[in-house]
């Protein structure tokens, strides 16, 4: 009675605790570890194969150091195609930390107290599409 009641439990803290209920990340996310899935056991596979029939390694080892291989590159693997699947799925998103990532380094170079302003203003309104942007600056002290 208590497993089964631990199921659902986990599911409910998994969507709340990892936001699931956002249909497009869960998309996203499953498209990028069907991906990263198929690459690993391609290399997986053939790394077992190269081994075991070109190499002529015994069947144990070239399967050890197959499984070895394809888990080192799961994390690189993963990062790139998630960061791959992102850009396809949430271009918005992607185009916002893109405007950021100019602003800030225009921001490097700016002297200009109006120039920075208007920048900053002209940044926030290309990433958010706010409906009104205003800009504080307290006097100087």
């Amino acid at each position: 009675m208590a497993v089964a009641l631990t199921i659902p439990a986990a599911v409910a803290v998994a969507v709340l605790r990892y936001r699931l209920y956002d249909i497009d990340r869960v998309i996203s996310r499953t498209v990028a570890y069907a991906i990263v899935t198929g690459l690993v056991i391609g290399i997986y596979a053939g790394l077992a194969l190269l081994a075991t029939q070109v190499l002529r390694f015994h069947a144990p080892v070239a399967v050890a150091g197959a499984t070895l291989a394809a888990a080192a590159l799961f994390s690189p693997i993963r990062r790139r195609v998630q960061r791959m699947v992102d850009r396809r799925f949430n271009r918005a998103r992607y185009d916002a930390d893109q405007t950021v990532a100019v602003f800030a380094a225009r921001l490097k170079d700016a002297v200009d107290l109006d120039s920075v302003r208007d920048d900053l203003a002209e940044a926030v309104d290309q990433a958010l599409k706010p409906a009104h942007v205003s800009v504080w600056i307290s006097p100087q002290r």
